[in-house]
């Protein structure tokens, strides 16, 4: 579970690499002249990196170079480890290849440039635009210390790479961001401990009582740091969770408080969130009711009653000259809108500005204000003319920045339910769990039902029938059935008696387990799995770099079409180029040049192009995690939908991975007893998958559960071989034909033949010798998966090319090819030839996914462009893959690559939505079609064409959480599995 951590962007990765060696020399090179080379090692900082899909993609790269030995990636720590022969690549071209691979590359010469890097992320409020997450962004990079910093706009959260060696704190970094105009909260650091808040409950008499709690939990066993919030009655603690947990921390104030203070854990991370989001929601929700409050009468006097008699001579009943009422209403009821209700886009223009980048704020700001100030200069100057006659925009104003606060309210509501897929998973923790208290002799004294993010680690909890399961950990009584499905997709329940591992959030189906908790809070496989789909959310698709190009030049460009508008409609009325006839009866040229202006500066949205790939990517991969499928990031779904060639290993892949004797042929007399006797003996010390299947079919041999074998001296294991070992004074061979050819054994006919009828048959034969002459041979089935033909011939339909690539022998590799339907097989493979093989297809042409267990697979893993790993339970994110298939289904490959396609047609779709509307859009508001058509584009509905681009690009999004897995996969008939085992003498 160690393992665990390495995908997780806030935990400290392990030094040691993501996978095994990759080949020792460069193709086509004699292995015996590389190893008389001298390797060099190179040391680089990379930078842009998020989570385990970009360090993926950096070990791809570098690997992919001739004469690179082994390469390790710390996304944490933003460093590459590369092992090469100087003699076929250099460290720049090692760095070239990583920067070509999308990333920033610095050659480190001194051991002292690697410092520790720590990482936290942060929720931000007060992001608009792609230009406000892009401006953070350089704002946060710009710091001393800060290696990398990624803002998402649809997360509205910030990851930041920061070296604390350089007197950098998380402080330091929240309060650059509220310097850059937003508002910030540390959700989480990957310091060395657990950060926890607990609310107060009652009255502190004095400060000296608030001294003295302080100072009772800071002397508390691994309390590392007490912070008071005293308007929010809150504690912040920072403690090592292997010394004390959070009941400690409670017990400890309660006593000081003599029973005066109760302490409670604030909300949860996610809570808080959305507790915020709530707020916000809420917040703008009131700022709608209250601006329709004012601008409805606004709409109604200049566009309604002037048409009704009687009431119409009321509103243009003089005030001061030729000032009416109607124009003194319009502009006592928009002003509390414009100012008031519209503050918040003053500020937001303000802080964009300041920060030297403009923003969607600053588009209404300026579209507004210019139709605002001159209906104030319209209205003055008829109050001081007895000639002029006015004509205000008040109406443009006020609708607009309804519209606007419309369109932010269901914004907000439809990015919150982007996310369910976190509140869902988050849901599986129970609410409460039961606590058990022991003796001395481990007997159960008393229980208690407690908040279940009380539990700490070492704890003992009681999970009763129906009950969901607290925390991850073993049983240490009872015996029961669990089900794991939402965890690992396994639908069947998982018997577990004393001794077995447990996982959080799981259900206990019958009998009553008694569990020793050992990983608590954010160290448990469901939080893992939390934080691996947030940091899949987190990352960028290289398709999103698009629309960042865009967006740096999007605002000013639109500023600039908007005056030019603006004055070329002027101009031509000024001199008189269209007809007069043209300029509506109530307003002139040059209101008419300003409705255009402002319409153009109304209508563009940067939001919506913004928008457009985050919010699939969060979608899709929420969609997949609920579908057993946890794709890593937008990078993985940008590559995943352009596969057509699949490379599929065979064994724990196509087949189920549990290889069984079916067979035994003895060439020699000997008790059938004896012989798995001696072979047992020898394979015991064996830890192939195949020697675990003769041992287990040797125990039924013996009378014991745990048979205790002969000792073999003298073991030796050939790699892709076989073993061979002294038992009894007797010289065993356990192998292939090649182990005995070695040896110079003869290997008779009848053996032979027995191995060809076994690859005939999809069966592995095992030849088995007895001091230099053939024993006997065993016939070894590895069952295929279930529905692995159907999932083949589904990817054909596709026009995916599915290939198998496996150490078994030819025979055998055929046999299971043939039967599930795969033409291209490529046996006897090694590791290293299996990337070697992804590499020769991607030259061709193709774009590879690999299909593996995530062990010996995973140097083709690293090399396909999509690396898929067969993986369950809790050690779903071992392997740094691109996707991890959690069910271990084959049909999840077709599910993978089906979403993914669907979620890139997706973000296709939302660009179709945003440029559609600014293309279309701009044109129309600057009056194109007024010459021909006479039509034009009123300010306030180019205000509310523009919110509802933004609405439509995430209610567009939200279709996929709608998806479903193709009717084919529905249709699949699940075949069962039958294995008889047989033995002749």
């Amino acid at each position: 579970m160690a393992k665990l951590l390495a995908l997780s962007c806030w935990r400290n990765l392990s030094p040691r690499p993501h996978y095994p060696s990759m080949p020792k020399y460069p193709k086509g090179q004699p292995a015996t002249t590389v190893e008389e080379l001298s390797e060099s090692t190179a040391l680089f900082s990379v930078v842009g990196m998020t989570c385990a899909a970009c360090a993926g993609s950096v070990e791809k790269a570098v690997k992919r170079l001739p004469g690179i030995r082994e390469a390790m990636v710390d996304v944490l720590n933003n460093r590459a480890h590369v092992i090469f022969y100087p003699s076929f690549v250099n460290e720049e071209t090692i760095r070239e290849a990583i920067e070509d691979a999308g990333f920033e590359a610095l050659l480190l010469t001194d051991a002292t440039h690697d410092k520790s890097v720590k990482v936290c992320r942060i929720q931000i409020k007060g992001m608009t635009c792609t230009s406000c997450s892009s401006t953070l962004e350089s704002a946060l990079q710009g710091l001393h210390g800060v290696l990398e910093a990624h803002v998402g706009l649809a997360t509205e959260e910030a990851q930041v790479h920061y070296n604390p060696n350089l007197l950098l704190t998380p402080n330091d970094i929240l309060q650059a961001i509220e310097d850059s105009g937003f508002e910030a909260v540390l959700i989480s650091s990957s310091e060395d401990f657990t950060k926890i808040d607990l609310h107060l409950e009652g009255a502190v008499t004095d400060d000296a009582s608030m001294k003295l709690i302080l100072d009772s939990l800071r002397t508390l066993p691994g309390v590392l740091v007490v912070d008071l919030t005293a308007e929010f009655s809150k504690i912040s603690v920072s403690y090592k969770p292997d010394v004390t947990g959070p009941r400690n921390l409670i017990n400890v104030i309660e006593q000081t408080g003599n029973g005066n203070l109760k302490a409670k854990i604030y909300p949860t991370e996610h809570g808080q969130r959305n507790s915020l989001r709530r707020e916000e929601t809420r917040q703008y929700y009131k700022s709608f009711l209250w601006s329709l409050v004012f601008t409805i009468p606004v709409f109604l006097t200049s566009m309604v009653f002037m048409y009704v008699p009687g009431i119409k001579d009321v509103f243009d009943a003089k005030i001061v000259n030729m000032l009416t009422v109607g124009e003194v209403t319009r502009w006592v009821l928009s002003t509390p809108v414009q100012f008031v209700l519209g503050w918040r886009f003053y500020y937001g223009s303000y802080k964009s500005l300041r920060r030297g980048s403009a923003n969607m704020d600053v588009l209404i700001a300026l579209g507004t204000n210019a139709a605002y100030f001159y209906s104030v200069y319209s209205v003055l100057r008829a109050a001081t003319s007895p000639h002029f006659e006015g004509n205000d925009f008040f109406e443009t104003s006020a609708m607009l920045i309804s519209f606007i606060l419309l369109g932010k309210y269901l914004e907000i509501l439809a990015k919150g339910k982007t996310s369910d897929a976190i509140a869902k998973l988050m849901n599986l923790t129970p609410d409460t769990a039961v606590l058990l208290t022991l003796d001395s002799d481990g007997n159960v004294v008393g229980e208690e039902e407690i908040d279940s993010r009380l539990v700490q680690k070492n704890d003992v909890i009681k999970v009763v029938p129906g009950a969901k399961v607290a925390s991850d950990g073993f049983v240490v009584w009872g015996q029961s059935h669990v089900n794991e499905s939402m965890i690992t997709g396994e639908a069947r329940p998982v018997a577990k008696r004393k001794g077995d591992t447990v996982i959080g959030g799981t259900v206990n189906e019958n009998g009553v387990l008694h569990v020793k908790a050992t990983r608590v809070g954010s160290e448990s496989a469901l939080s893992q799995i939390v934080r691996l789909v947030e940091s899949a959310q987190m990352a960028k698709a290289p398709v999103q770099k698009f629309a960042d190009r865009i967006s740096k030049y999007f605002v000013p460009l639109v500023i600039v079409i908007s005056f030019t508008t603006w004055l070329a409609w002027f101009l031509a009325g000024r001199y008189h180029v269209y007809p007069k006839s043209w300029i509506p009866s109530s307003m002139d040229s040059f209101e008419l040049a300003l409705q255009f202006g402002i319409s153009v500066m109304v209508i563009a949205c940067p939001c919506a192009l913004g928008l457009a790939t985050p919010t699939a990517v969060m979608v899709g991969t929420g969609v997949g995690a609920s579908q057993g499928v946890l794709i890593k990031g937008g990078q993985a779904l940008e590559s995943a939908h352009k596969v057509n060639c699949i490379v599929f290993d065979k064994t724990g892949t196509l087949t189920v991975g549990k290889p069984v004797i079916v067979r035994t042929e003895l060439l020699t007399k000997m008790v059938l007893r004896e012989f798995y006797e001696l072979v047992a003996a020898t394979e015991v010390n064996s830890e192939h998958p195949l020697a675990k299947a003769v041992v287990e079919f040797a125990k039924k041999f013996r009378d014991e559960e745990n048979p205790s074998w002969p000792e073999a001296r003298d073991f030796v294991s050939i790699t892709g071989h076989g073993v061979k070992a002294t038992v009894h004074n007797k010289e065993i061979m356990v192998g292939n034909k090649s182990l005995l050819a070695d040896h110079n054994i003869a290997i008779p006919v009848e053996a032979e033949d027995m191995l060809a009828e076994a690859e005939k048959m999809a069966q592995t034969g095992i030849l088995v010798s007895i001091n230099g002459k053939v024993a006997g041979v065993l016939a070894v089935s590895d069952p295929l998966k279930p529905g692995a033909q159907e999932v083949i011939s589904i990817l054909k339909s596709m026009k995916i090319k599915s290939i198998m690539v496996t150490g078994d022998n030819f025979g055998t590799a055929s046999s299971i090819a043939r039967e599930v339907g795969i033409e291209n097989v490529i046996a006897e493979a090694k590791p290293d030839q299996k990337a070697e093989k992804v590499k020769d297809l991607q030259a061709s042409g193709y774009t590879v996914g690999m299909v593996g267990d995530g062990i010996n697979d995973s140097p083709a893993l690293v090399a396909a462009d999509v690396g898929m790993a067969i993986g369950a339970g809790t050690d779903i994110a071992i392997e740094a893959a691109d996707i991890v298939l959690m069910k271990s289904n084959l049909e999840d490959v077709i599910t993978a690559i089906d979403l993914s396609r669907k979620t890139f047609s997706r973000i296709r779709l939302n660009y179709v939505w945003a440029l559609g509307y600014n293309l279309l859009g701009i044109p129309i508001a600057a009056g194109v079609l007024f010459p021909s058509t006479r039509f034009r584009l009123p300010p306030w509905i180019a205000g509310a064409a523009m919110a509802a681009s933004s609405v439509s690009v995430v209610c567009c999004s939200l279709l996929l959480k709608y998806y479903r897995r193709p009717r084919k996969l529905e249709n699949l008939e699940i075949r069962g599995i039958s294995i008889e085992s047989s033995s002749d003498m």
